[in-house]
């Protein structure tokens, strides 16, 4: 009694445990994070440009940004000449002092489910809170002359507007007579094209160097999730990807994967990305680095090797610029038309990506077929379950093995007392003897892990569940059910705290866990029994704050598993403990005293 007691004792002070950390740590942090965003969003929406300024031939050169500075984002776009971007896409302007991209809004997305919420904002001038740009520019000498750089005001040459049908072409040329000529386009989602023809008509050979840096002010506000990568990335010519998280390189030096002839680079959020494809003829150095200069700055930046042209001579040399979401079959599409090497990875598959990959592509289609991403969990989730059929088939056939010799087991615990040893050698002779393998049921449920685990990855970090609605109060699979019991799921008129968000869908899984659980007997064990009774409470807590997509997933797998039980112990000729759990459960008598 005394060691029952011990074991009674310990399980609740650690579902206590479970529990307060849920309550006093997790919740009040997804609060503050919460809160800080809305700030941010305020600030944002108080900085809203008015309009795009026209471009007015040249314009006079732009103060440099000063560490710590900052100014609203009305004031720092009116500040440069610009060229308006106007796709179906993207909105925003190319700010002519430096060519920089540094002034974009998806116009697919919206900042919350309702449509006339802010758009996306993803690049803003460097001198606002929010600063977020991308640059290409040179590095030359005093023979070459000045080159375009940060400070660089480039002139129109044609094309006010950039749209998908309608380039923009700009031009500088220096001192020496080098001309620079710079032609962006843009197809109809988020990819940049920028074509650079430098004319060397200053008499005399010149050298100098590409450079492209996509540079940031900021981090993303949200928690940072174990199985999703943030922060800088990278396909480095032959030295592969590079991933490094925003904490990793704020506690380290600058990193230089090394020099290469081919790849991209840029940094990367859960949905959204800016990364460059540097001209792949020529080797080039990349560095994602952290300056914590007064104001402190992320930046994923590359340096080619030299180009000399000679004097009445011109090369050309191409960039891409991605800036947008991650969609999936888009991303794609860009590694293949451009060969673009390994881009698809801008997304993180994680380590089951030839697992992860494939259930995407399964999901989305059922997501064409039926144009609701809900759905396309649920039937993703029937066709895992039958391709493993066979393999529970054999699971839950070797319990029911382990079922008919429980009464011989049970007579060997007689027969041997507190002898573990001989307990133990006598139930090898058992399974021996009735050509059981007491492991044999866990095989199938570590082959199933990857799969489930590349499932969650699948529905956590793909853009495509974002926004997207389900059935009935369900708008936003990508974000937690918004119901709370505690307020009787909205009937009662009042606000409940994060920490009592305890939705419908979390209320199912936990049912439905609950009586997966009561599928097999009580054990006798009382620690066991405690975690079985105790354990369907504690994930209920832990995944209200999860998004809604992941606790249908998990309840409807949860119902799937129950009746593939059933099913399988009803052909084995093995009862099936369910309703007399439940029957035992709900009519239990208290002992009479002694």
């Amino acid at each position: 009694m005394e060691k029952n007691r011990n074991y009674f004792v310990a399980i609740g002070l650690s579902v206590l445990i479970l529990i307060a950390w849920q309550f006093l740590y997790v919740n009040p942090k997804i609060e503050r994070e919460r809160i800080a965003a809305e700030a941010q969003h305020q600030l944002t929406q108080q900085s809203q440009p008015a309009g795009t300024p026209a471009v007015s031939g040249q314009a006079q050169p732009a103060q440099a940004a000063v560490p710590g500075a900052v100014e609203t984002r009305d004031q720092a776009i009116a500040k440069s000449a610009r060229v308006t971007i106007d796709t179906p896409a993207l909105s925003g302007s190319i700010n002519l002092t430096g060519a920089r991209f540094d002034d974009l809004k998806l116009k697919e997305y919206h900042e919350t489910v309702d449509d006339q919420s802010p758009l996306i904002t993803l690049f803003s001038p460097a001198d606002t809170p929010e600063g977020y740009f991308t640059e290409i520019g040179y590095i030359g000498s005093e023979a070459t002359g000045s080159v375009p750089g940060p400070t660089t005001v480039w002139t129109v040459k044609s094309g006010d507007k950039l749209t998908t049908e309608t380039p923009v072409v700009l031009t500088f040329t220096n001192e020496k007579g080098v001309v620079f000529e710079r032609k962006i386009s843009i197809d109809e989602h988020f990819m940049f094209q920028v074509v650079d023809t430098i004319d060397n008509q200053s008499g005399a050979p010149v050298s100098l160097s590409s450079y492209g840096r996509v540079t940031r002010f900021n981090k993303p506000t949200t928690p940072s999730v174990y199985v999703l990568h943030e922060g800088f990335i990278g396909v480095i010519g032959e030295h592969g990807l590079n991933e490094v998280a925003y904490g990793k390189i704020e506690d380290e030096a600058p990193i230089q994967p090394g020099k290469a002839t081919s790849g991209w680079l840029g940094i990367t959020d859960k949905y959204w990305a800016a990364a460059i494809v540097p001209p792949q003829a020529t080797p080039y150095e990349s560095k994602f680095a952290h300056f914590p200069d007064g104001r402190p700055r992320y930046q994923a930046d590359y340096k080619q090797d030299a180009v000399t042209i000679a004097a009445g001579e011109a090369v050309e040399l191409k960039t891409l610029v991605f800036a947008g979401a991650k969609q999936v079959p888009l991303v794609d599409g860009y590694e293949t038309t451009y060969s673009i090497p390994q881009f698809d990875l801008l997304i993180d598959w994680g380590w089951f990506y030839f697992i992860t990959k494939p259930m995407f592509k399964l999901m989305d289609f059922f997501f064409r077929y039926f144009g609701n991403f809900g759905v396309a969990i649920l039937l993703t989730t029937i066709v895992v379950k039958a391709l493993f059929f066979p393999l529970a088939s054999k699971q839950y056939a070797s319990m029911a093995n382990m079922k008919k010799v429980q009464p011989k087991m049970e007579e060997l615990k007689k027969k041997h007392g507190d002898d573990r040893m001989a307990l133990q050698q006598g139930m090898m002779a058992l399974y021996k003897e009735e050509k059981i393998n007491p492991i044999a049921g866990c095989w199938p449920i570590l082959l199933q892990i990857p799969v489930f685990f590349a499932l969650y990855k699948v529905i956590y970090v793909t853009i495509e569940m974002r926004h997207a609605p389900f059935f009935g109060w369900i708008q936003d699979l990508s974000a937690p059910d918004p119901t709370s019991l505690f307020n009787l799921f909205g009937l009662l008129p009042y606000d409940v705290p994060h920490a009592l968000m305890i939705g419908i869908w979390p209320l199912i899984m936990g049912i439905t866990m609950f009586l997966q659980m009561r599928m097999n007997p009580t054990p006798p064990d009382p620690t066991q029994a405690m975690l079985f009774t105790w354990m369907p409470v504690v994930f209920t807590f832990m995944l209200a704050s999860f998004p809604a997509g992941l606790v249908i997933y998990w309840a409807w797998n949860n119902t799937l598993s129950i009746t593939q039980q059933a099913v399988i112990m009803k052909r084995h000729g093995v009862k099936v403990e369910l309703f007399s759990n439940l029957k035992g459960l709900f009519s239990r008598k208290p002992k009479p005293a002694e």
